[in-house]
């Protein structure tokens, strides 16, 4: 795989069981490109190896005034140039390409089961920690792929110029053999204590992001009641948790560093000692003591990537954690269905709420408990959160037809709806039937206002469609995302549409106006509107009014007022004290009534 081919056609299936297992599936299926890294970073390491045995063999050649040999070391030395400078450039891009197609692939892989999720995915795992996973585990998990070849490059160098100085000088190729893996070892024993450290740092860094997530998000409810320095001390204070974690942490990085370092030193040391006493004794040449000698300054360059390596592997071990531990979530339903890809059309039926919505018709849904509203609105789309009998639309099971079947017949906008940036127009290019333009979906919301506010807002744009959309429509209020992502809903012109509280941050005029606009836009089109505003529910067709789990009563607004006292308490927010004083003038009102239609019969 090359960059110019990604998006990958599919990803695979990762083994989400852990994050060790998750790192190893995806080095299984980079093989290609880590041979190639391998292979290049073989060059480029034993390139650099072979310079203190060219070296060597020079100084010899000058010692006994051998001009063939020296031109011919000078040869090797330039084929030994040639083959550093070409496995270094191929093999750092080997890496990255190796890196960046990583990356691409978790990428990938995050973004298809957040889609198979939906919004059951920040219901089970915290958004701060999915973005956390999304973008800076990301990097690290791609590390580590990039690594390994090269770490591997490395290691296979250095068992290769131990055998070599093994046979060239076996007194001084024993010393370094010993040495080497004493060199290359020494930091095991710090690498646990490393990796703790690390944890506890990316842990606090993740409280942090969270943190200023979920201050940011709430930014002008904050303003609105002063909160602004009590957060702001929250999160200086996780701030400097995380600086002084990531001290700690930096500190045993230093020293595993330093020991890189200073051992390599004494080896070198005890090397030239060892060499300039067998010189003397006239066991080595002159030529053969350079070539050690620059033999171990060489081979600290390759042992870099042991650290190297340790690092990548404590910093990606729990990013693939948490990533494996996103991708291990699984829909209560299968995502590929038991039935052929289709759309059905009819009623829409809830078999465990008892939840009946007619084809062509506007059906309100009144519940108490919002978090149950969410919960049922999900389950019509096919987006169920727990197994359960599956929703019936037009008699078929939503659950046995593929995922994007049910999401094609049924479409389910949430309470808390985002918008992503970019231009209105690029934010209302949406899959549709093609039926609703994008004008009248605007007009049917109500979104005049938001348009003007667009264009003032923008600098260059004259045409609210081509007007910018911040980050998560920060820059407009709560009513006006809302009304943008009502108008993007209706554009894709469902066969059954859901609207989850669609209009709960908008005043009063503007509700009663988006009411009929819905209720003519989607006229002949089955929609469910979950609310508790007497504005929808009296231009609705059909209301029913759900408690504890189940349906309990339907009608029309105006019957259900008056018949049904669990319904007038949601929809008129009555206590049990005002039920017990309005039910007896509700009786006087009506007895008087009565009465006065009998004056006016005997009249």
């Amino acid at each position: 795989m090359q960059i110019q081919d990604l998006p990958y056609p599919d990803p695979g299936v990762p083994d989400a069981r852990s994050g060790p297992r998750f790192l190893w599936w995806l080095g299984r299926n980079q093989l290609g490109g880590q041979m190639k890294s391998l292979a290049w970073g073989l060059l480029h390491f034993v390139s650099v190896s072979a310079l203190p045995f060219c070296v060597g063999l020079a100084v010899q050649a000058v010692v006994e005034r051998s001009g063939t040999r020296l031109a011919l070391t000078g040869g090797l030395m330039a084929v030994c140039g040639v083959g550093i400078a070409v496995g270094d450039t191929f093999l750092h891009r080997a890496a990255v390409t190796n890196w960046i197609t990583a990356a691409a692939r978790v990428q990938q892989l995050l973004a298809r089961k957040a889609a198979q999720l939906g919004s059951a995915l920040t219901r089970r795992v915290a958004a701060g920690e999915v973005v956390a996973v999304s973008t800076g585990d990301v990097e690290k998990i791609g590390w580590l792929v990039e690594a390994v070849s090269r770490f591997t490059a490395a290691a296979l160098t250095v068992v290769v110029v131990c055998v070599a100085l093994l046979v060239y000088q076996p007194a001084l190729g024993v010393v370094l053999a010993v040495g080497l893996p004493v060199v290359a070892l020494a930091v095991l024993p710090l690498l646990p204590h490393a990796t703790r450290r690390a944890d506890v740092q990316r842990e606090k860094a993740g409280r942090a992001t969270e943190l200023a997530s979920d201050t940011v998000a709430g930014l002008r409810v904050l303003r609105g009641i002063g909160g602004e320095e009590l957060f702001l001390d929250r999160y200086r204070s996780a701030s400097q948790e995380v600086r002084r974690a990531a001290v700690r942490s930096a500190r045993m990085w230093s020293l595993i560093a330093a020991i890189q370092v200073l051992l390599p030193g004494l080896l070198l040391i005890a090397v030239v000692w060892h060499g300039v006493h067998l010189a003397r004794a006239g066991r080595i040449t002159v030529g053969e003591l350079v070539t050690a000698y620059s033999s171990v300054m060489i081979l600290a360059y390759p042992l870099r990537h042991f650290e190297e390596i340790a690092m990548a592997y404590s910093f990606s071990r729990p990013s693939a954690k948490r990533a494996a531990r996103v991708l291990s979530l699984e829909r209560a339903t299968d995502v590929g269905g038991s039935r052929a890809a289709q759309t059905p059309g009819g009623e829409l039926y809830d078999p465990e709420t008892g939840l009946l919505a007619p084809s062509g018709r506007l059906t309100a849904v009144v519940c108490g408990d919002p978090d149950a509203a969410g919960r049922l609105a999900e389950r019509l789309g096919g987006h169920a959160t727990e197994p359960g009998p599956s929703v019936l639309l037009g008699g078929v099971p939503l659950d046995e037809l593929p995922l994007d079947s049910a999401r094609t017949a049924v479409l389910v906008q949430d309470k808390d709806p985002v918008l992503l940036s970019g231009s209105l127009r690029e934010l209302l290019e949406v899959p549709a039937s093609g039926a609703v333009e994008a004008e009248a979906a605007l007009a049917a919301a109500q979104c005049g206002d938001v348009l003007e506010a667009l264009v003032q807002g923008s600098l260059d744009a004259t045409d609210p469609m081509d007007a910018r959309i911040t980050e998560r429509g920060r820059s407009l209020s709560g009513g006006q995302r809302q009304r943008l992502a009502l108008a993007r809903s209706l554009i894709t012109d469902p066969e059954v549409l859901v609207l989850d509280e669609p209009t709960s941050a908008v005043d009063s005029h503007t509700e009663a106006r988006i009411a009929e606009g819905v209720r003519g836009l989607r006229a002949g089109r089955t929609t469910v509107v979950f609310t508790s505003s007497p504005l929808l529910l009296d231009r609705a067709d059909r209301v029913v009014l759900v408690h504890d789990g189940e349906v309990v009563a339907v009608g029309v607004h105006r019957e259900l007022v008056h018949t049904e006292p669990r319904y007038r308490a949601v929809v008129t927010r009555e206590t049990d004290d005002e039920a017990r004083v309005t039910g007896p003038l509700e009786d006087d009102r009506a007895a008087l009534r009565g009465a006065l239609e009998e004056i006016e019969e005997s009249a």
